[in-house]
């Protein structure tokens, strides 16, 4: 490519960045909060300007006279003018309309712009949910809609910006614990970024401790707590945190999952109980109005499932903190995380954190295997919808997992993987035991501890261990299968791996493919968001780093 910036911005709203530029990376981080990468091959990545990505960064603190500095300063060829008006005229939308409260009248909508007020008040979307007006640049809204006008107002194009306030909850005096530890100075800036916001999401990687986060969210809030995780395991990492790092004592933290049902000033729950059904009807959702919480926490917020964002329209008076390594959803609800738990507020790029050494180095190497011919046989005369788990599960993986675990023979490793019965066959192949969904969490917690003890190096498993769980010591991460092209996932992975090892060393991510297979697309698919982050990922085969030619498996 020609001399000049890295960066080639084109009218499409498509953003090509040149990777191995001197000054890629300073574009990267640049471009990283209103961006969103598409894709990423070996030379020039490609990133898009979309409308949720502007807004995110305008309620972040960015503003369109620095985003367009950013594209002017580092693109090589001069930017496309109408480019530039539409990131200014896109920016600008947010928060022309604004929810607040009126002292006579409750809650409004106001616009900043009377024009618009009229465009949406007009909208049959929005029926039902507005009252009567109260001058031209005042609607009056009923208390109860608040969450689902939001949504609609961002489907519309014209986000509102939620000014309403929160009520303050039941009081409850939850402080620090001042025991030699303090927040590290990122943690401190999601907190205060989060607070002065009211609501919304802080993305930190993965072993940032964003769970320090939570609990420092919870001392300035002082009051009742409701916390929802992912599972049950991820839930007791969450009390035993909140123990030592804070004052709360354990008969202040209660468990709401299917093993109890506890609730108390702190109560921590599942995602998967407050979504379990009776006879059709969700029975646990009423935990949300068990206590005036003046705070709910979503630990892994890309994975809310779809009926807690139907109650949490209901909960816009409550201050919410959503928690991820990603923002990524596979199934596209990114507006509703945006609309109804708050936008973005507080995201460090994994590369920053890493640099200050609060998460380990990792080398990500993709190897690629090549099946034998019965393999490409059965892969080839497979129905489409089953050729990805036929070629994920191929069993020539198996020697090149255990060259892996053997080339690390002395690290804790983690062999993960998406389909049961190849987890199983990988269990008696490494003589490792095995954590999957139907592993008891008794069993799941020994295994950890275990783990943990350095007593046992290599555990095989599922899906279950793509979140919230805390195992520092792990420095090898072998991907074996996942759930098709998902980013998030991927993210999730190398996050097990991703805790600073007390000796300073590199942690290595693994993924294990089958060339010349859908799996191939799949992983490429998958290390967009990674990549985005600054990780770049080594394509090998797996015969020339695991020496000769790996034995064939009957």
């Amino acid at each position: 490519m020609s001399t000049g910036g890295p960066l080639i911005v084109q009218s499409d709203k498509t953003l090509l960045l040149e990777v191995d530029h001197p000054d890629a990376q300073a574009c990267r981080m640049a471009i990283a909060p209103f961006a969103e990468l598409e894709r990423s091959p070996e030379h020039v990545h490609t990133y898009r300007l979309t409308p949720l990505g502007l807004w995110n960064a305008r309620a972040a603190g960015h503003d369109a006279e620095g985003v367009v500095d950013s594209l002017i300063k580092f693109s090589r060829y001069p930017v496309p003018h109408a480019l530039l008006v539409d990131v200014a005229e896109t920016m600008d939308r947010y928060g022309r309309l604004q929810l607040a409260n009126d002292p006579t009248h409750g809650l409004v909508l106001r616009g900043l712009d009377r024009i618009v007020l009229v465009e949406v008040a007009k909208s049959k979307k929005l029926a039902g949910m507005l009252g009567a007006r109260i001058d031209d640049e005042t609607i009056v809204v009923h208390p109860s809609e608040r969450g689902r006008l939001k949504q609609a107002l961002l489907k519309l194009g014209w986000p509102a910006e939620d000014l309403a306030g929160y009520v303050d909850g039941e009081a409850h005096e939850i402080s620090l614990a001042e025991d030699g530890w303090t927040l590290r100075s990122y943690q401190q800036e999601a907190v205060d970024g989060f607070w002065a916001g009211g609501s919304g999401v802080v993305v930190l990687p993965c072993g940032a401790g964003k769970t320090l986060v939570g609990a420092a969210a919870m001392a300035t809030a002082k009051a009742t707590t409701l916390i929802l995780v992912t599972n049950t395991v991820a839930g007791r990492q969450w009390k035993r945190e909140l123990v030592a790092r804070t004052s709360l004592t354990e008969e202040e933290i209660g468990e709401y999952s299917g093993e109890r049902k506890e609730i108390r000033a702190v109560t921590i729950a599942t995602y998967q109980v407050l979504t379990s059904r009776k006879g059709g009807a969700f029975t646990h959702l009423d935990l949300f109005g068990a206590r005036d919480w003046g705070l709910v926490i979503y630990d892994e917020v890309h994975l809310l499932p779809a009926p807690i964002f139907r109650f949490t329209a209901d909960l816009q008076a409550r201050r919410r903190l959503g928690l991820t390594a990603t923002l990524v959803r596979e199934d596209g609800r990114e507006g509703d995380v945006f609309s109804l738990i708050g936008p973005k507020r507080y995201d460090a790029p994994w590369k920053d954190i890493e640099a200050q050494g609060w998460i380990a180095p990792a080398e990500c190497v993709e190897v690629r295997v090549t099946l034998t011919d019965a393999e490409r046989m059965a892969y080839a005369v497979t129905d489409s919808e089953e050729r990805y788990r036929v070629a994920a599960t191929a069993r020539t993986k198996l020697p090149v997992v255990r060259a892996l675990v053997n080339k690390h023979a002395g690290e804790q490793t983690l062999v993960i993987g998406g389909y049961i019965d190849q987890l199983h066959e990988l269990g008696e192949y490494l003589d490792a035991p095995i954590v999957q969904g139907s592993t008891t969490n008794k069993e799941r917690e020994r295994l950890f501890d275990e783990f943990r003890a350095g007593n046992l190096r290599t555990l095989v498993i599922s899906k279950v261990g793509n979140f919230s769980i805390d195992l520092p010591e792990a420095a090898v991460a072998i991907q074996v299968s996942g759930t098709f092209g998902s980013r998030q996932e991927e993210a999730q992975r190398l996050g097990r791996v991703l805790r600073p090892k007390a000796d300073g060393r590199q942690a290595h991510f693994y993924t294990v493919v089958s060339r010349d297979t859908i799996d191939t697309e799949y992983a490429a698919h998958r290390q967009r968001f990674l990549a985005e982050q600054g990780y770049a990922y080594t394509i090998v085969d797996a015969d020339d780093v695991l020496g000769p030619p790996l034995p064939q498996v009957d």
